[in-house]
């Protein structure tokens, strides 16, 4: 599928362009804590002319027909491109937990760190993230690392999303 960049785009934003729309596709999950699973997500990546993305990122259950069956988690955030190629991220989850991001871009590939990871008395102990975003022959592709339950920090989540 074609892209196009948005004549309204924020000039800001054009480092990150390449992440704009509706990405579908399919990811695994693993972690010491629970059994492995695969699941569907969706993730949209929109701008409304100021200097930062919106991002909403669904997963869910998949029956073997690949229809959604039930929703995983949800998070949502913004994407604020900084000088010399950085990138701040701050998202939020239905959870309890809120986390900041710092991180590199670098063409197509975004490496982030958690700066911070707040959370509620009733959330999941999360204390450290480690992401990865790349577009590799016009599929993103994307993996989590996670530190939580007094666990080291470790893979967690990857997925391979198209642009739909």
């Amino acid at each position: 599928m074609a892209f196009e960049i948005p004549q309204d785009l924020h000039p800001d934003l054009i480092p990150l362009a390449w992440l704009l729309g509706r990405w579908e596709g399919r990811g695994h999950g693993d972690y010491p804590t629970i059994e492995k699973f695969e699941f569907g997500q969706q993730i949209d990546f929109t701008h409304n002319g100021k200097p930062y993305l919106h991002y909403v990122s669904q997963t869910f259950v998949v029956g073997e027909d690949g229809t959604k069956e039930r929703p995983l988690a949800v998070e949502t955030g913004f994407w604020r491109p900084q000088p010399d190629n950085k990138v701040e991220v701050i998202l939020a989850h239905p959870t309890g937990i809120a986390e900041i991001w710092y991180g590199d871009i670098d063409g197509a590939k975004i490496e982030l760190q958690t700066d911070v990871v707040a959370r509620t008395v009733t959330a999941k102990e999360v204390t450290a993230g480690h992401r990865l975003y790349g577009l590799v022959n016009g599929e993103l592709l994307w993996a989590y690392d996670m530190a939580a339950e007094g666990q080291a920090l470790q893979p967690h989540l990857w997925a391979t999303l198209v642009r739909s």
